[in-house]
């Protein structure tokens, strides 16, 4: 947990990333909130159950809610980056009593539709086989190594680096088949009653159907371009922090 006063604020960081992901932010988000940063099953120092079930979108729903009541906190602020985002917009439908506002950035996985589990299953399935027959050679190959990135900022790049020498190719294995398929809540989210802000990451060019439809089909959304890719809170930070932090404050 960062920062000293305010309201509490979930930060879910998405899929082979670590809580690294929000080093540039929590200075800013902490001044006037509680960051609370956790890391999703088989990434960096979370742990990696053998329930399968465990890495089930639902059951992380579970394990969000048994945060904030450890926290003490009636409400709290929710925001979610990726497959983290397909999380907390799940968390926030699931407890719309709960969260006082979300943000989310660029996520296929949290408004995919259509068929969109039977045609990513195949693919996770192949990256799982890879994982557990490679271990961490298949890591070290995967396309999301952060080592391939070139817009990260040099110190983010480091710490997320550093970050993916701790992931776990069985934990890794287990969320691409268990909780990347499953994540979408597209056929959900007309019926948000959360004040909703999505991040938009404007350069990502596969996300921009998703993004126009968030913005039609998603009850109190509000949209903040930033021309980023991806990785939008850390490509462009300081217009990140802004946008959030003017957000959250109408409700704090």
């Amino acid at each position: 947990m960062h920062g000293q006063q305010g309201p509490y604020l979930l930060l879910v960081h998405g899929f082979l990333s670590s809580r690294a992901h929000w080093l540039l932010n929590l200075q800013a988000l902490g001044t006037s909130f509680r960051p609370v940063v956790i890391e999703l099953f088989g990434h960096a120092r979370s742990p990696t159950p053998d329930d399968a079930a465990a890495y089930s979108p639902d059951a992380y729903v579970e394990e969000f809610e048994a945060i904030r009541e450890l926290l003490g906190a009636d409400r709290w602020f929710v925001c979610g980056q990726s497959l983290g985002a397909a999380l907390t917009l799940r968390y926030s439908l699931d407890h719309p009593d709960r969260v006082t506002a979300q943000v989310f950035t660029n996520s296929n996985s949290a408004l995919a539709g259509g068929d969109w589990a039977k045609r990513v299953m195949p693919i996770m399935e192949a990256q799982a086989k890879q994982l557990e027959k490679d271990g961490r050679a298949a890591l070290d190959s995967h396309p999301f190594r952060p080592t391939r990135s070139r817009r990260l900022p040099h110190a983010a790049k480091e710490a997320l680096i550093a970050d993916y020498e701790l992931h776990n190719p069985v934990g890794i294995a287990r969320t691409a088949v268990h909780t990347i398929p499953y994540s979408s809540v597209r056929d959900r989210v007309a019926t948000n009653q959360v004040p909703t802000l999505l991040v938009a990451g404007d350069r990502e060019e596969g996300f921009r159907d998703q993004a126009r439809f968030a913005e039609q089909a998603i009850p109190g959304i509000s949209v903040a371009h930033l021309h980023t890719g991806h990785a939008v809170n850390i490509e462009d930070a300081p217009g990140f922090n802004s946008a959030v932090t003017d957000f959250f404050e109408q409700f704090s």
